[in-house]
């Protein structure tokens, strides 16, 4: 009869019970550090004329991170929060319909066409076909290799934690 006896079970069980919760921990915590990153290209160089350039600041302001998790899965969120209608077709395009443009302070629109002063109480806007300008995909395209190893890495040292 053969008797086996290996010494450290009961420390090994340990750290293998206590990994998934240091290993969600820790990617919660360097995710929110990319998704923070992420943002701030997207704000600071797609929205800074990379790919738009800003009228308002209104879309940039808009942009912010936001990381989640339930124990068990983290999920970051980059996009556009609040109230810019036109953010989704700037990413990815689109076409207006016709529409009426009314005066929203005074009596009357002025614009400049054709190198003349106009002046007009409603115009009738045809439409606009807008080109995708992508300033949210692009940005985690052009990160995604960076994000991938710094997620690895973290899982790599949340176990030499643990």
């Amino acid at each position: 009869m053969l008797t086996l006896s290996i010494d450290g079970v009961d420390a090994l069980r340990t750290r293998l019970d206590a990994y998934p919760a240091a290993l969600v921990s820790e990617l919660a915590a360097k995710a929110q550090e990319l998704a923070g990153a992420l943002a701030d290209k997207v704000k600071h160089q797609k929205l800074a004329g990379e790919a738009l350039e800003s009228r308002s600041g209104a879309l940039a302001a808009s942009i912010a991170a936001e990381v989640a998790g339930d124990g068990e899965d983290v999920v970051a969120t980059v996009g556009a929060f609040g109230d810019v209608k036109y953010a989704a077709i700037q990413e990815y395009g689109g076409k207006t319909g016709a529409h009426e443009i009314l005066p929203s302070k005074g009596g009357v629109l002025a614009f400049v066409a054709e190198g003349a002063m106009h002046f007009a109480r409603r115009v009738q806007h045809p439409g606009s076909l807008i080109p995708e300008r992508s300033y949210l995909r692009s940005s985690l395209d052009e990160m995604s290799a960076e994000i991938v190893a710094a997620l690895a890495a973290a899982a790599s040292e949340s176990w030499g934690q643990t």
